[in-house]
């Protein structure tokens, strides 16, 4: 029997999945770190298809999803900011070397928004927004019932719009991209900013700041931990009255580690949306959520571009 293998490669772990010819039930999926001492990610991801292909299946396709920027049609990832030993890899002609099967390239978040358009919460929309916020920020566009990639298939960067010109460096080098401000890496930098600086708070105490210790003790009625989401939030709702002034989508889907905070973080979001938003018409039937796949959106995206393109 033939199977198809997925990929979500992200900056602090990549999975991996074996599916059958029809489905999204996978066989196997196994997952690793992305980057660990002494050792290429790209030795890593071989290692990692390798573990999860049944000995007794043939591999029919494998479909990527990986952090950008990055050219589908060519196969190359240009640079990942959280990746740095992905900078002009050319992922698809070595995975194809090894593995001697078809393999498709797109943006993790534009496979992410594919998956939740397909079997997930953007079912029946066809003008959708999707966002990710963990270690970085990421997006994808479904525009009149089309993933909007553009000439190099490197658009929709959402998490790289510039919200505070002389604001903190983001990863990709630049300063005050909405990434550098709003995703699950830097709203923990902002709090040990803040506790260096003598704030109190109940995380003073905590071994390891992630955004997931931050949300439970905001959830506890912490006041920094509250004002670093309110923040975070305020800012994706700044940049997000832009998208919606651009795409006019009628969902818009928060995905990623970071949306597991709930109305921590949207709710503040939806506030600076309605502050900044030009005419209240643009949130007319609009509906905010979060993704129905959860961290299976990228996989599953990859997974129909691996069927969709095998066919064509």
């Amino acid at each position: 029997m033939s199977t198809h293998i997925a990929i979500d490669i992200g900056g602090t772990q990549m999975r991996a999945a074996a599916f059958p010819p029809e489905g999204y039930q996978p066989i196997k999926v196994q997952r690793v770190p992305t980057q660990t001492p002494g050792a290429f990610p790209q030795e890593r991801l071989i290692q990692l298809i390798e573990t999860v292909c049944p000995p007794d299946k043939k591999i029919t396709s494998i479909g990527v999803a990986a952090p950008g920027p990055l050219n589908p049609k060519t196969g190359v990832i240009y640079t990942s900011p959280n990746i740095a030993a992905f900078r002009d890899f050319p992922i698809v002609g070595y995975l194809q070397e090894k593995f001697h099967v078809p393999v498709f390239l797109d943006n993790d978040a534009n496979l992410a928004a594919v998956g939740e358009w397909q079997i997930g919460a953007g079912q029946g929309h066809d003008h959708l927004i999707y966002l990710t916020i963990s270690t970085g920020i990421g997006s994808g566009i479904i525009s009149d019932g089309h993933l909007l990639q553009g000439e190099q298939g490197m658009a929709a960067e959402l998490g790289h719009v510039t919200v505070m010109p002389d604001g903190p460096l983001c990863g990709c080098g630049h300063p005050g991209h909405l990434e550098a401000i709003a995703s699950g890496t830097n709203i923990a930098r902002w709090i040990k900013e803040q506790l260096n600086q003598g704030a109190e708070s109940s995380l003073q105490n905590t071994e390891k700041i992630t955004a997931k210790t931050i949300a439970k003790a905001a959830n506890h009625g912490d006041q920094l931990a509250g004002a670093a989401f309110e923040q975070a939030g305020s800012y994706i709702g700044l940049a997000l009255a832009s998208f919606l002034h651009i795409f006019n989508p009628s969902m818009v889907i928060f995905g990623g580690g970071v949306s597991k905070s709930g109305h921590l973080l949207l709710d503040p979001v939806k506030r600076a949306v309605k502050k900044h938003v030009i005419n209240p018409k643009y949130t007319d039937n609009l509906t905010i959520t979060t993704a129905d796949l959860g961290d299976d959106a990228g996989m599953i995206g990859a997974l129909i571009l691996a069927r969709t393109a095998t066919t064509k």
